[in-house]
């Protein structure tokens, strides 16, 4: 963790000790939308995940705000009272939100639960059988955290979740369960979109110049994926591991190379010039803009255009 990390977290806790030490009040005695389950998440999925199941009964928050990338969010005390203020705060897991412990310690108010979504999902570790630096000499050390790019862990996501609001609402379990099965289907539906989308290409390898957020799609579909950055996009490709990323565009014949959503395509950029390959969008879905959020995107819809945008790159037929 960095100093200022570290720091930031202090000064959160310190404030939520010292300004947020009260209970949260009952919810049916709180002004605003009494009969409504308060519920703060910390990243996109899980936003429109919680908001799918829970409907007109639940009233969430996204922690991150739109068009900040997710990785180098930072929580403000801002941010702490409005978990403090909640019923609900639901996170990915530590990998993903390493921050999201520390804050607790500082906000434990006997109203307020805790959900990690992505709990009794298996990580993949280095990029699974990438141990530290695969064959390109690419690292991807440690667990890969964007569990939900595989949709089968995205169910098991919606089904943490629903299992949360009927604890806090139990007068309301078939209404979250239905909703649950509803996003469900629409889950698995898309699932084998992808699989029939993908299942005829020209090509089984994408290159992406961003972080390493693709994994559990690629191994999921079968694709070879390589990126230029680890987890975490917070290094620069080495000189070695562009050399190696021309070579594989050049090398597979590929027309495309992506770029992720909240960050300047500056690596995609230079690849593209390298290669003449074209630019296209691949979205992790960590974060939204302020205009995708006010015009209701959902994550169905971001991982729709990822297909299409996957079928061009890698020439599928229909």
């Amino acid at each position: 963790m960095s100093f200022q990390r570290k720091v930031a977290l202090g000064v959160v806790a310190i404030c939520g000790l010292a300004i947020y030490c009260q209970p949260n009040p009952p919810r049916s005695t709180r002004p605003e939308n009494p009969a409504k389950i308060k519920i703060v998440t910390t990243i996109f999925p899980l936003y429109d995940f919680a908001r799918n199941v829970g409907r007109e009964r639940v009233e969430v928050s996204l922690l991150l705000p739109p068009g900040v990338e997710a990785h180098a969010f930072e929580p403000r005390p801002s941010d702490l009272k409005k978990i403090a203020e909640a019923d609900l705060f639901i996170y990915t897991g530590k990998f993903m939100e390493p921050w999201a412990l520390d804050v607790l310690l500082g906000v434990q108010h006997p109203g307020l639960k805790a959900v990690e979504a992505g709990q009794g999902i298996g990580l993949m570790k280095g990029g699974e059988e990438k141990d530290g630096e695969d064959e390109h000499g690419h690292h991807h050390e440690g667990a890969d955290p964007h569990v939900w790019m595989d949709f089968a862990n995205a169910v098991t996501m919606v089904d943490n979740i629903a299992r949360a609001l009927i604890q806090a609402d139990p007068d309301h379990r078939d209404y979250y369960g239905k909703n649950a099965r509803d996003y469900e289907n629409g889950l698995r539906a898309l699932d084998a979109r992808f699989k029939t989308g993908l299942s005829r290409c020209a090509h089984r390898e994408f290159v992406h110049g961003g972080h390493y957020a693709f994994g559990y799609l690629a191994r999921r579909y079968h694709l070879q994926y390589l990126s230029a950055q680890g987890f975490v996009p917070d290094s620069e490709p080495t000189p070695r591991q562009m050399i190696e990323l021309t070579r594989q565009i050049r090398g597979h014949e590929l027309k495309y190379v992506y770029y992720e959503e909240m960050i300047e395509p500056r690596v995609a950029d230079i690849l593209s010039r390298e290669t003449g390959a074209k630019l296209l969008l691949l979205h992790g879905g960590h974060n939204v803009s302020r205009d995708e959020l006010d015009r209701g995107v959902t994550f169905l819809e971001l991982m729709e255009n990822n297909l299409q945008n996957l079928k061009m790159g890698l020439e599928c037929q229909p």
